[in-house]
């Protein structure tokens, strides 16, 4: 039984809507997925964020280069995400903590009059292990200094990148817990605290906070003065974290997801990664507009394009993906970048080469497999 042209139009609708439907879900801005925990810290779902409502301010010279992070995190899974960022806009300061997978993974991109733009990253493999496997949180403490970057994890040193640094004022800053700017990266598990100061730490300090962290919920109460934000997330209620060392930069937890300053159409050269999730994305991208491009050939080869069904079949991928980009630009919980259509028209041509090199042959040589052979016949335009 071979499908006729109507028919054919009916499959590829149906296929249309539901790659629409995967490229644009949910079709809103979700609830923010941010709880409360006892006695301390913060649960993040699917769709998290918590924004600062100002820059922090620095207690350092304005030519102060040196910073630390610590930041009492459990991820609830293997996954790669934006635990914590510090962004600054107006010069295109961004320095990240993510999960990759298991391992940390530390970067920076920032604009500097002596070397221009800046982008850098490492990874502390493995960082994030045992706290998955054990299910309890992990002290990251990082420094920043003119020499390089360290991480500590649970008061131990674990990896040194001498060289990389960050510019004047970094932690001058606004601060975003969970995810990232730009583009959503929703972080899945808990933070516990978070402590941000305008100074290197050295070994031995990073290891008595370590102590007071995981004894007492906090870095020590005495509130050092190179701290400029501690954020213990033991309110319990409301929409607001409190920094425990001034009256700036508080935490809001919005009630609806938000991704701020939200990028239309994001470069190739800029999404790209060395992540398992964008490897895993750009998998996803392709085998999802397979199906798209096998049902569109079909139907383009008995159509009036059927000289030109595969240049036809291509374009209508590239128009569909550029669609969904524009659409994913306005919603939160959506990617918008030029990779997709890159990903989503190799998907499409792989479709098409599916339909000509193996199902047309296998339906010519087992009858019972035709049904996607028109009735009016099939071309070969391409």
């Amino acid at each position: 039984m071979r499908i006729s042209r109507n028919l054919m139009a009916i499959v590829c609708l149906i296929v249309l809507c539901i790659t629409l439907s995967l490229g644009l879900w949910p079709f809103h801005s979700p609830r923010n997925d941010v709880a409360w925990m006892k006695p301390g810290g913060l649960s993040f779902g699917e769709y998290g964020t918590v924004i600062s409502s100002g820059s922090l301010k620095s207690n350092e010279l304005p030519n102060q280069r040196s910073g630390s992070i610590e930041v009492w995190v459990h991820p609830d899974r293997r996954n790669s995400a934006t635990i914590l960022s510090l962004y600054r806009p107006e010069d295109g300061l961004l320095v990240t903590l993510n999960q990759s997978i298991t391992d940390l993974e530390i970067s920076a991109e920032f604009r500097n009059d002596s070397v221009g733009e800046t982008k850098w990253h490492f990874f502390a493999g493995g960082a994030f292990a045992r706290a998955i496997r054990a299910k309890r949180p992990v002290l990251v403490a990082t420094t920043f200094s003119p020499a390089g970057t360290k991480v500590y994890l649970d008061g131990s040193l674990v990896e040194v990148a001498a060289g990389l640094w960050v510019p004047n004022d970094t932690f001058e800053s606004r601060v975003i817990v969970g995810d990232s700017p730009r583009q959503p990266n929703s972080f899945r598990g808990d933070i516990r605290g978070l402590a941000i100061y305008d100074a290197e730490l050295n070994d031995q300090q990073v290891r008595q906070h370590y102590m007071t962290w995981t004894q007492h919920g906090h870095p020590g109460l005495d509130q050092d003065p190179r701290a400029i934000a501690i954020y213990l997330f033991n309110e319990g209620v409301g929409d607001l974290a409190h920094n425990l060392v001034g009256a700036s930069a508080n935490l809001e937890i919005p009630a609806r997801y938000v991704v701020l300053d939200k990028i239309w159409l994001e470069p190739l050269w800029s999404e790209f990664s060395f992540s398992g999730g964008y490897w895993t994305g750009n998998l996803k991208n392709i085998v999802g507009f397979i199906p798209l491009g096998f049902c569109f050939y079909a139907y383009f080869a008995i159509a009036a394009w059927r000289d030109r069904a595969t240049l036809a079949t291509l374009a209508w991928g590239v128009s569909v993906s550029l669609a969904i980009e524009l659409f994913q630009a306005v919603l939160p919980t959506r990617d918008s970048g030029t990779t997709d259509i890159v990903t989503n028209a190799l998907g499409t041509y792989l479709g098409v080469l599916s339909y000509r090199s193996i199902y047309l042959p296998a339906a010519e040589r087992l009858r019972w497999l035709a049904w996607f052979v028109p009735n009016s016949g099939h071309g070969t335009g391409v």
